[in-house]
C-alpha cells in the first residue's frame, strides 16, 4: 500500500508566501503582548515604589508624645513636632519620638542623720522631659535620660537635706523636710531639663535599736507623768482632809459653843434624829420588838438613854 500525494493545486512560491504571511502574523502578537506585559510591570513598580514612598515618608507621633528629626546631613533638627502625621524625606531624615506624659519613679535611700542615726527614706517623683528642649536632651543624654539623672539627684538632694536634721526633726517636722527636698530637687533637676510635677516622702523608718530606745524613752516618760499625777493626787488628797478636819473642828467647837449657851440645841438633835428613825421605820416591811428610847422616840421622857423594859403588846417597825 502506497502513499498517495495530494495535490493542492498552489505553486511553490504560493505555499512559501502562505508561511511567511503566518510567521508575521506571529511575531506581531508576540510583540503586541510583550508591550502588554511591560506597562503591566511598570505599573505594579510605580505602585510598589508609592506604597514604600508612603510607608517611609510620613511617621505618626501618638498622643502624649512629641518628636524631633535626625537628618543625615544638618544632625538633630530644633523644631518640635507634636501629635499627628508628619512628613520626612526617606533615608535622610529620622524621626526621634519622646514620650513626655508624667511617669513616676520610687527611690530608696539610706542616710544619716545630724545626731548619726541611719534613716532609711522612700522618695517618690513624677517626672517628664521639657518638651521646648527635646533637641538638647537627645543630644546630651539620650532617650533613657530619667534613668541616667534622677538616682543620682535624687539620692544627692535626699542625703543632704537629711543631715540637717536630728531624727526626732524628721518626725516632727515632715513637712518641712518634705518642702526643702522638694524645692532642690526641682532645682537640680532643671539643670537636666527635666520637669518635676511632684516631690513626696512616702516612707520613713529608723533602725531597730533607734525605734526600740524611742519606745523606751516614751515608755518612761508616760511612767513619769503617772507618777507625777499620783503625787498631785496625794497632794490633793491631802489637802481634802485637811480641810475636812479643820471644817469638822470648827463644826465641834460650833456645837459645843451652841450647847453651852442654849442647852435646847441637844434637844433639837434629838427630834431631828427621831424623825430620820421614825422615817427608816416607816418605809421597813420587818417588823421587831424593840425599846423606843433605844430609837429615840420617847422624846418626853428624862431616862431615855438608859435601857427600859419592853411594854408588852407594843410592836415598832425597823430596817432589816
Amino acid at each position: 500500500m502506497g502513499i498517495r500525494k495530494v495535490d493542492t493545486g498552489l505553486t511553490h512560491r504560493e505555499k512559501m508566501a502562505q508561511f511567511n504571511k503566518f510567521n508575521f502574523d506571529f511575531a506581531k502578537l508576540a510583540s503586541t503582548f510583550g508591550r502588554a506585559g511591560v506597562g503591566i510591570g511598570a505599573l505594579a513598580g510605580t505602585a510598589a515604589g508609592g506604597v514604600w514612598l508612603f510607608k517611609n515618608c510620613l511617621y505618626n507621633v501618638d498622643a502624649g508624645h512629641r518628636a524631633i528629626v535626625f537628618n543625615r546631613l544638618s544632625g538633630v533638627g530644633e523644631t518640635v513636632y507634636g501629635e499627628g502625621t508628619h512628613f520626612m524625606l526617606p533615608w535622610f531624615d529620622r524621626p526621634i519620638i519622646y514620650d513626655v506624659r508624667t511617669r513616676p519613679r520610687i527611690l530608696v535611700s539610706l542616710t544619716g542623720s545630724r545626731d548619726l542615726q541611719m534613716v532609711n527614706i522612700t522618695c517618690r517623683v513624677l517626672s517628664r522631659p521639657d518638651d521646648s528642649r527635646l533637641a538638647t536632651i537627645y543630644r546630651n543624654l539620650g532617650l533613657d535620660h530619667d534613668e541616667k539623672v534622677l538616682p543620682s539627684i535624687i539620692n544627692e538632694v535626699l542625703k543632704s537635706v537629711v543631715a540637717q536634721y536630728n531624727a526626732s526633726q524628721l518626725i516632727t517636722q515632715r513637712e518641712l523636710v518634705s518642702r526643702t527636698i522638694r524645692n532642690q530637687l526641682v532645682e537640680r533637676a532643671r539643670d537636666f531639663n527635666i520637669v518635676l510635677d511632684d516631690v513626696s516622702i512616702t516612707h520613713l523608718s529608723f533602725s531597730p535599736e533607734y525605734e526600740k530606745a524611742v519606745e523606751q524613752k516614751q515608755v518612761a516618760q508616760q511612767q513619769a507623768e503617772r507618777a507625777k499625777y499620783l503625787v498631785l493626787k496625794a497632794q490633793e488628797e491631802k489637802k481634802s482632809v485637811i480641810i475636812k478636819a479643820q471644817g469638822e473642828q470648827s463644826a465641834a467647837a460650833l456645837i459645843g459653843a451652841a450647847i453651852k449657851n442654849n442647852p435646847g440645841f441637844v434637844e433639837l438633835r434629838k427630834i431631828d434624829n427621831a424623825k430620820d428613825v421614825a422615817n427608816i421605820i416607816a418605809k421597813s416591811a420587818n417588823r421587831a420588838v424593840l425599846d423606843a428610847n433605844s430609837l429615840l422616840l420617847n422624846l418626853n421622857s428624862e431616862s431615855h438613854h438608859q435601857p427600859t423594859n419592853y411594854p408588852e403588846g407594843v410592836v415598832h417597825k425597823v430596817a432589816a
